[in-house]
């Protein structure tokens, strides 16, 4: 996978910068993160031109590239065997997008090479809150200290709602890859699907005596929506391929 100085290794430049406006937004996928971000941006005064579902995304291409012409940037969360195609839908229309779901990372060249040859932008993220971000730095020191220590191990659990489809989740999954980078040894993980939690993730460094827990809870999906939406607004200028470490680290967060 692409690490947080993905965007500029990738290309990712600015051209000329964003509007001040928010952006027309198109919003792929209207299951319970989708239906989320649209809430909190109208809420929030974004102009939603729409809000497209499976119907539309499978059936309708026209009404989809419709929408997309209108836009000025989208934002993606349907599922992990179609958020690549729905990618190449916005990069191919000139919408830049914001991909929030996970689990296609394995494709992640390929969508490297759609967005250099359109010369779009794309912006992905395992997760957008600024919690799992700053989690990240943690795990990844945390991760060279007990290495060098030598006295704990290591392991990630992460437990969401019975409907995530992707197991690991892919904030687990790069929450265990900073843990490993500073540790040196592979961290396992341990997933559980249950009830409607949005979701959990928990470095757990357990020693002979003690134990030690870095723990992040998402309380509100909307939280996801917050970030998701930041990450529109921020990307709306740009070409390239992104990730939510380059915004802040751009913004000096």
């Amino acid at each position: 996978m692409v690490s947080g100085a993905a965007g500029a290794a990738s290309g990712g430049s600015v051209t000329g910068g964003s509007s001040a406006a928010v952006p027309r937004l198109a919003i792929l996928g209207d299951g319970r993160m989708g239906r989320a971000i649209d809430a909190l941006a109208r809420e929030r005064g974004f102009e939603v031109e729409a809000l497209l579902g499976r119907d539309a995304l499978v059936g309708d291409p026209a009404r989809v590239r419709a929408a997309l012409d209108r836009c000025d940037v989208a934002i993606e969360v349907t599922a992990p065997a179609a958020a690549v195609d729905h990618a190449f839908l916005c990069l191919d229309a000139g919408c830049p997008v914001v991909v929030g779901t996970t689990g296609w990372y394995d494709r992640l060249p390929e969508v490297e090479g759609r967005v250099a040859e359109t010369g779009g932008a794309l912006l992905w993220a395992a997760n957008f809150s600024l919690g799992v971000t700053l989690m990240k730095a943690l795990c990844m020191r945390a991760g060279a200290l007990i290495g060098r220590t030598k006295g704990f191990e290591a392991a990630l659990l992460e437990t969401h709602h019975a409907g995530k489809r992707d197991a690991p989740s892919g904030t687990a999954l790069v929450l265990a890859r900073e843990t490993a980078a500073g540790l040196g040894a592979e961290v396992p993980i341990t997933s559980v699907r249950l009830g409607h939690a949005p979701g959990t993730h928990e470095l757990v460094l357990d020693g002979a005596f003690e134990q030690l827990v870095v723990r992040h809870v998402a309380r509100d999906r909307r939280v996801f929506a917050d970030g998701a939406l930041h990450a529109a607004v921020w990307l709306r200028g740009r070409v390239g391929l992104w990730t939510m470490d380059d915004v802040f680290e751009m913004e000096g967060a």
